[in-house]
């Protein structure tokens, strides 16, 4: 036979024991609704590879979140494969896989100044890049954007995030805000819990893409005025309820539909 020959690899994956029955019923579900957040991310396309991470803070608990092993895909993330480490990088748990050193500094900064947030995602997607890079930031330029009119923190690039006084420039860059634009590098969003953190994604995620076409259409374009800019995003933030909260049980179901084995 000739030509050239292929052979299957075998699968290098470690093996990850459940930790389901081992941990509280809290922690449990906050495993599931994090490893279902990683599932839904996937879904819509805003992965990198191995990179970038959701966190969400241990139920009871003001020092510990659960993050992503490092070195599996979004789409191979488990309840049982979360990491439960502390704000100070100690991993809580034994696990075969390790946490990115950017991925700890960048969400421990967020998880240790405001215990008002609980979920903190971040994303490296073409579109984000894209605006994290214009000196404008994200424009007001459509209904959806609105909702971050001038609740946008942004935080200048200091390269890979391994050193941990960037954790206090993080911190007070994001301010009193939920959302923050990294400069030359990517989007960031937290909320009460995974819901509010994924809702907030979506809808920066979707305004950074329409911002993008906008731009390269090199067609004039316009802004609302500011009073009409601020009464839309107060809108959106009535009585500060969390947002995303409608969506959730229907974004839980589709991960039950399509990719169950996140529970596992």
């Amino acid at each position: 036979m000739t030509g050239v020959q292929t052979c299957a690899l075998p699968i290098l994956l470690k093996k990850v024991e459940s930790k389901k029955g081992k941990v509280s019923d809290a922690e449990w579900q906050a495993r599931c609704e994090l490893a279902a957040t990683y599932r839904l991310v996937a879904h819509y396309g805003w992965t990198h590879l191995v990179n970038n991470h959701i966190s969400l803070r241990v139920p009871g608990t003001m020092d510990q979140f659960l993050i992503n092993p490092y070195g599996l895909l979004y789409e191979q993330m488990t309840a049982s494969s979360m990491i439960k480490i502390d704000v100070n990088g100690n991993r809580l748990e034994d696990s075969p896989y390790e946490v990115n050193r950017a991925g700890f500094v960048i969400h421990s900064a967020i998880h240790m100044a405001r215990f008002d947030l609980h979920c903190v995602l971040h994303t490296h997607t073409v579109a984000g890049q894209a605006v994290s890079a214009l000196d404008c930031g994200l424009l007001p330029l459509n209904q959806g954007s609105l909702r971050f009119y001038k609740r946008v923190g942004y935080h200048d690039h200091e390269g890979v995030s391994r050193e941990l006084d960037e954790r206090d420039r993080l911190v007070k860059d994001l301010g009193p805000h939920k959302v923050m634009i990294l400069r030359n590098h990517g989007l960031l969003t937290a909320g009460v819990n995974c819901a509010e953190a994924f809702n907030l994604m979506y809808h920066l995620e979707k305004s950074c893409q329409t911002q993008m076409q906008v731009l390269a259409s090199n067609e004039k374009y316009s802004i609302a005025p500011e009073p009409v800019l601020e009464k839309s995003a107060a809108i959106f933030h009535e009585g500060n309820k969390p947002l995303g909260q409608r969506e959730w049980p229907a974004l839980m179901a589709l991960c039950d539909e399509l990719y169950p084995s996140y529970a596992n």
